[in-house]
């Protein structure tokens, strides 16, 4: 299915559902709608970094410290986190953290956002489609590199927040 055709959730205001539409229509529109944000951590206390493909429908070329996307219609945040999580990273069955809840907005969208941690150690297999590479890094590293590279500002903000509230 071309990723411009997926039926996602539509939110009012108050991040209540209600309605649904194509992807490509909702970011036409720039409906409000749910996204998740997992931040994988390795046992080191690493985060892993995407580099997005330059197909993206948003940020495209981006670096994004979080894996995640929009949730479908009739999809909880965690099913969404989940499925997004293996679609892009090939993680399965591992457990997730829920974080924080917010909204965020700019140019391009404005989103309902839940955020998820994990640690990870295995394997990790890219959504060739949507994920050009990725490593993990020191978080302090991450907001080095932000600096001088493009990163999506609502994945900079996810793990901003995160390390405001661990206390780092």
């Amino acid at each position: 299915m071309d990723p411009g055709d997926e039926i996602v959730a539509i939110v009012d205001e108050g991040n209540n559902v209600v309605g649904s539409a194509a992807r490509r229509e909702m970011r036409a529109r720039r409906l409000p709608h749910r996204s998740t944000y997992i931040l994988v951590f390795n046992s080191e206390g690493e985060i892993y970094v995407q580099k997005r493909t330059m197909t993206k429908d948003v940020f495209p070329g981006y670096y994004d410290p979080a894996a995640g996307g929009v949730v479908l219609a009739g999809e909880s945040y965690p099913e969404g986190a989940r499925r997004e999580l293996e679609e892009e990273m090939g993680i399965r069955d591992v457990p997730l953290q829920g974080l924080f809840e917010f909204y965020h907005a700019d140019d391009n969208s404005r989103v309902w956002g839940a955020a998820f941690r994990c640690v990870y150690d295995g394997e990790v297999t890219l959504q060739e489609e949507e994920v050009e590479s990725g490593a993990f890094m020191a978080v302090e590293a991450v907001f080095r590199a932000a600096a001088t590279e493009p990163f999506t500002p609502d994945g900079l903000y996810v793990l901003r927040r995160y390390v405001d509230a661990a206390g780092g």
